[in-house]
């Protein structure tokens, strides 16, 4: 199961793929991590529009304001949800079998909640990959190579 660091960093780059080929994010994300501090939360909160300006001029990663500015924001927000209700619990409480609610559902209303607390570029698309990227929702067909994988790992996130 993802750690709040790793569910950040992929809500990020969810975000920051939004109209882009997934080739492009991943060929950056060595790039990505190194300009947002590996993607800890508590490092990028601290970001001010002097970060903005540097990383707007990293060729290494997708130069788009808007994007970088969400990626600030989501690490404010991710840090304040650890007071209420952690990253990890939130998108988890999302899994089908928690939620009793088809997985695109329960996505379009995480992006809802994400809004309402200060995140930005979360779209019910882009939430609904980024369960899907972390294992939150498995839409492997039944007869894929790793589909078991992936059911034996959420099996372990839903009893913890």
């Amino acid at each position: 199961m993802l750690d709040e660091r790793g569910l950040y960093e992929r809500l990020c780059l969810e975000g920051f793929q939004s109209g882009l080929s997934w080739l492009t994010i991943l060929r950056k994300r060595e790039a990505f991590r190194r300009a947002f501090a590996g993607f800890d939360p508590d490092g990028v909160a601290g970001f001010g529009e002097h970060d903005v300006e540097r990383l707007l001029a990293d060729a290494g990663i997708v130069r788009h304001r808007g994007k970088i500015e969400a990626a600030i924001a989501n690490a404010r927000a991710t840090v304040a949800l650890r007071e209420e209700t952690p990253l990890p619990e939130l998108l988890w409480e999302c899994a089908p079998e928690r939620s009793g609610r088809p997985a695109d559902v329960s996505a379009a209303a995480l992006a809802k909640d994400l809004r309402r607390r200060g995140f930005r570029f979360v779209g019910p698309t882009t939430v609904y990959s980024a369960l899907q990227a972390c294992g939150v929702v498995n839409d492997h067909v039944a007869d894929c190579f790793v589909r078991q994988d992936v059911e034996e790992e959420r099996r372990i996130a839903l009893t913890t």
